[in-house]
């Protein structure tokens, strides 16, 4: 009996623990969104503005993101039946929102970042269950492009 009431309590830990981190990184995610409103960063490969472009490099931004037990209980028995696993959903959200930042924050001066891509891969242990995912990696690539200023 005491075996099952720590057992109840470690996963009361851990969703109580994962979900105050996941509504703190939002709320981070969304504070800097706001911040980088100014900075489009869009799919296509040409802008009207890149005959006028005085500089453009690659920016690169990368995200690493956890996934905590209370979620990885959640997939797997979500995997018994079928159908969508939502706990994964908001760490995918979470990752590539953090990567798109942090390729905007690679180069915040720039006026557009074109030809974005977001490649994701999931790195998982190398024990017996190799299907088990232990972190999600998102890379968001793109250019920045730095539009000439008139009189100049």
């Amino acid at each position: 009996m005491a075996d099952l009431l720590i057992l109840m309590g470690l996963i009361a830990l851990g969703y109580f623990a994962g979900s105050a981190t996941e509504r703190r990184h939002y709320r981070s995610i969304s504070k800097r969104e706001e911040a980088f409103l100014h900075l489009p960063a869009v799919t296509f490969r040409s802008h009207g503005s890149l005959a006028d472009a005085s500089e453009s490099r690659l920016v690169t931004g990368c995200a690493v993101i956890s996934v905590d037990y209370f979620k990885r209980i959640l997939a797997g028995l979500r995997a018994l039946v079928g159908g969508r696993v939502k706990a994964y959903e908001s760490l995918l959200d979470r990752a590539r929102r953090e990567a798109v930042l942090r390729m905007k924050e690679a180069d915040p001066t720039a006026d557009i970042i074109v030809n974005t891509r977001i490649e994701t891969s999931s790195i998982s242990k190398g024990g017996s269950n190799r299907q088990s995912v232990s972190t999600i990696e998102a890379l968001a690539y793109g250019t920045a492009i730095h539009v000439k200023k008139k009189g100049t």
